[in-house]
């Protein structure tokens, strides 16, 4: 089953990409919101479900920007709640792919975990100060809590 689209646009503030604006049926076209066997599709799923939960704000990587529009427009058409938006850079690889299980990624090694949080608050841009990487695993998130700066992650991608 798939929802007919209309020509309007879709426009949103994310809070870290800007404004974006696309029209889904110049773009997309019509989109499945059930499966031939009957599976509840993604899109529709996740519209539905933040909307039980009263989900007011989503931060999410950068690699699910363009599944954003589609699902505002499902939540237009049900007339819910439209929740903030934030979609942040995802780690690649140096071909560019996502570090992820899909890409059969290096998993994390677990032994050195306050040695892997600085080097993901550097990956990050947050620029963590060099005295941090002799720090503690609590000391590292305090400092990431206090210091974190969504904005130093506009317009890149942390490459590993």
């Amino acid at each position: 089953m798939r929802i007919k689209t209309d020509n309007r646009i879709i426009a949103f503030q994310d809070e870290l990409q800007g404004l974006i604006s696309h029209n889904i049926a110049e773009q997309d076209g019509d989109f499945i919101v059930q499966r031939k066997d009957r599976i509840i599709a993604y899109q529709f799923a996740v519209v539905i479900d933040d909307n039980l939960q009263h989900v007011n704000h989503i931060v999410r990587g950068f690699d699910l920007l363009n599944a954003t529009p589609k699902q505002i427009y499902l939540q237009q058409l049900l007339g819910f709640a439209m929740p903030g938006y934030m979609h942040v850079p995802v780690i690649v690889d140096q071909q560019g792919c996502k570090l992820s299980k899909q890409t059969q990624a290096t998993a994390v090694d677990l032994t050195a975990p306050d040695r892997i949080i600085f080097e993901l608050l550097v990956l990050l841009k947050q620029n963590p100060p060099i005295e941090l990487q002799q720090a503690s695993v609590t000391e590292l998130l305090n400092w990431a809590i206090e210091h974190w700066h969504p904005v130093l992650l506009k317009n890149t991608h942390a490459v590993s």
